[in-house]
């Protein structure tokens, strides 16, 4: 099951990588054909259908290795005990929200189905499904926290025992 999470990790680190390249290029391409005289309208909509996949995606990235974005001036005074605590709390209000931004992040890529991206010939929906695909993903991490601070509290009870 670890070598499943690990392939999946690889592969939406490079997921996250080739969108991120692709959107750069789309940028310059579009900054270099707009200098020379000619407009490409769909070279903007390409751009941010990539930036909606790279950011979320690269957000799940980010959470994986621990490097969102945390306040820990009151926590990093407590225990150990009670710092895995207040994590697991937190992970699991994360993982109460994530599972809201998926169901709603469902319909609402149901109700734009119909809606055509700009100048591109896609449903708007291909944009619109980069929330519950990384929230769903975010979730997966999320779990996998969860499940080591357990870990760590059952280390640190037979520690003190």
């Amino acid at each position: 099951m670890k070598k499943i999470y690990n392939a999946f990790c690889k592969i939406e680190e490079l997921i996250c990588s080739v969108t991120f390249i692709a959107l750069v290029a789309a940028v310059f391409l579009s900054a270099i054909l707009r200098g020379l005289g000619v407009s490409v309208s769909w070279n903007i909509d390409v751009a941010l259908l990539l930036l909606a996949w790279t950011s979320f995606l690269g957000a799940d990235c980010a959470f994986r290795a621990g490097q969102l974005i945390g306040i820990d001036i009151v926590t990093r005074k407590f225990e150990p005990k009670t710092q895995n605590i207040v994590e697991i709390f937190v992970l699991l209000a994360i993982l109460f929200l994530l599972a809201f931004i998926i169901i709603y992040g469902i319909k609402l890529v149901q109700n734009d189905w119909g809606r055509q991206y700009g100048a591109l010939p896609i449903s708007f929906s291909w944009a619109v499904l980069s929330l519950p695909v990384a929230s769903f993903s975010m979730s997966i991490s999320a779990i996998l926290k969860i499940k080591s601070r357990i870990d760590e509290l059952k280390k640190l009870k037979k520690a003190a025992v």
